[in-house]
C-alpha cells in the first residue's frame, strides 16, 4: 500500500513537472521553400540548374526522337525484311535505346550529372538557410521549428504568430 501510494505521488509530480517543462518551450515554424523563393542566392541557383539541364534535356529529347524514328520505320519495313536483317535492325534498336537510358542515367538520374551540380550549388544554400533559422530560433528562444511547406505538411497546424519564415528572409537578406 505505502509503495503503491510512492508510485502514484511519483507519477503525479512527473507530470507535474513534465507539464511546466512543456510551457517553458516555444515551438515555431517556417516555409523553407518561400525561403528559396525569396533568398536572390536561391534564384540565382535556379537558373545556373536550368542552363545546365536545358542541353541534357534537349540531347535526351533528341536521342527519344531518333528511338522513335528508328521503331516506326522498323515496323513499317518489318514485312519485308529477311530473318537476318530483322535480328539486326532490333539489335539496333535495342542499342540505341540502351545509350539512351545510359545516358539519362548518366546525367539526369540520382546520382547523374545535373544531380551532382544541383547539389554542390544548393548545399551551401540550404546551410545557410539553416544557419539563418537556428539564429532566429535562439534569439527568439525557440525550442523547435518545424518546417512547413505546400507540398510537405510536416506541420499540419501552426498559428501564425509563430511563423518565423519572414524573421528568416530578412536575417538572410541583411546578410547576418
Amino acid at each position: 500500500m505505502k509503495s503503491t501510494l510512492v508510485v502514484l505521488t511519483a507519477c503525479a509530480l512527473l507530470t507535474v513537472a513534465s507539464a511546466l517543462h512543456a510551457q517553458s518551450q516555444k515551438i515555431g515554424f517556417v516555409n523553407t521553400a518561400k525561403i528559396f523563393q525569396e533568398l536572390p542566392a536561391a534564384q540565382e541557383a535556379q537558373k545556373k540548374i536550368d542552363g545546365l539541364a536545358k542541353p541534357l534535356q534537349d540531347s535526351l529529347e533528341a536521342m527519344q526522337r531518333q528511338y522513335q524514328g528508328l521503331v516506326e520505320d522498323y515496323q513499317k519495313k518489318e514485312a519485308l525484311m529477311n530473318d537476318q536483317t530483322k535480328r539486326a535492325e532490333q539489335q539496333r534498336i535495342l542499342e540505341l535505346e540502351r545509350r539512351f537510358n545510359e545516358f539519362r542515367a548518366e546525367k539526369l538520374g540520382n546520382e547523374g550529372e545535373l544531380a551532382k551540380q544541383t547539389e554542390k550549388l544548393l548545399a551551401p544554400l540550404r546551410d545557410k538557410i539553416r544557419s539563418a533559422i537556428q539564429g532566429v530560433a535562439q534569439e527568439e528562444k525557440y525550442s523547435f521549428v518545424f518546417d512547413r511547406t505546400e507540398q510537405v505538411q510536416i506541420l499540419l497546424y501552426g498559428d501564425p504568430a509563430h511563423d518565423l519564415t519572414f524573421k528568416v528572409i530578412d536575417r538572410l537578406k541583411r546578410g547576418r
